[in-house]
């Protein structure tokens, strides 16, 4: 299997990789093909995929801020069961990401992700690829470290509609074991920062973000 990063919509395998998230995502969830464009020649994002057999099998978006020294994974997809694609990418995304923050003179703090809560959201079938099923996920994550951060979240619609889009945590995967809890102020200046790109926000998330910067610190709980 091959890992290899996507830096432009003529890539004939960004073609394969958008069809593959129309199969797994919610419509609401994924983001018009020519609207690609800018993501993949950021310099800032990592958009890279897992070749086998000249097929995309999997995916995975995430990004590395220097700055607050945490990386976020946008989405991860596993394409079909049995040939080890969650762990593959999952490994060579942290290569990549201990890579980068070397590169920076840092230790990378840790990972945020947004992980569906099966128990608040049931409706959603991603392909009907049993590893996407959200029990599977969200126990692959936890034996993986992440934890939930304790707050109702809510996540901006990428339709850019104003909608609030609820059903998800917060989680966060702190590359040291006995990290429980995370600053308020980096969770604030991470989800500022990560929606930046969307101007039209619901009055949730503005609510949810002024109430978070009225805290010190925010639990992680386990998944």
């Amino acid at each position: 299997m091959e890992y290899r990063r996507i830096t432009s919509i003529e890539d004939p395998l960004f073609k394969k990789m958008h069809e593959l998230m129309q199969e797994v995502f919610p419509p609401e969830e994924v983001l018009a093909f020519d609207l690609w464009k800018e993501p993949l020649e950021d310099p800032g994002i990592r958009v890279c995929v897992a070749v086998h057999e000249g097929n995309v099998v999997g995916a995975t978006e995430y990004r590395y801020y220097e700055d607050l020294n945490v990386a976020m994974t946008d989405f991860t997809i596993i394409g079909q069961a049995g040939l080890g694609i969650g762990r593959f990418l999952a490994q060579k995304r942290l290569e990549d990401l201990n890579a980068w923050a070397a590169a920076s003179g840092k230790q990378l703090f840790g990972m945020f992700a947004e992980i569906y809560d099966p128990y608040r959201v049931e409706h959603y079938e991603f392909g009907g690829i049993k590893p996407m099923d959200p029990y599977v996920r969200r126990e692959v994550l936890s034996h993986l470290g992440y934890k939930r951060l304790d707050f109702p979240y809510v996540h901006p619609s990428w339709n850019n509609d104003g909608e609030a889009v609820t059903g998800l945590d917060l989680c966060f995967l702190p590359m040291d074991d006995n990290v429980n809890e995370l600053p308020a102020e980096l969770v604030v200046k991470f989800l500022k920062r990560y929606y930046s790109v969307l101007s039209n926000k619901p009055k949730a998330w503005y609510e949810m973000v002024e109430n978070l910067e009225t805290k010190n610190t925010v639990p992680l709980l386990s998944i």
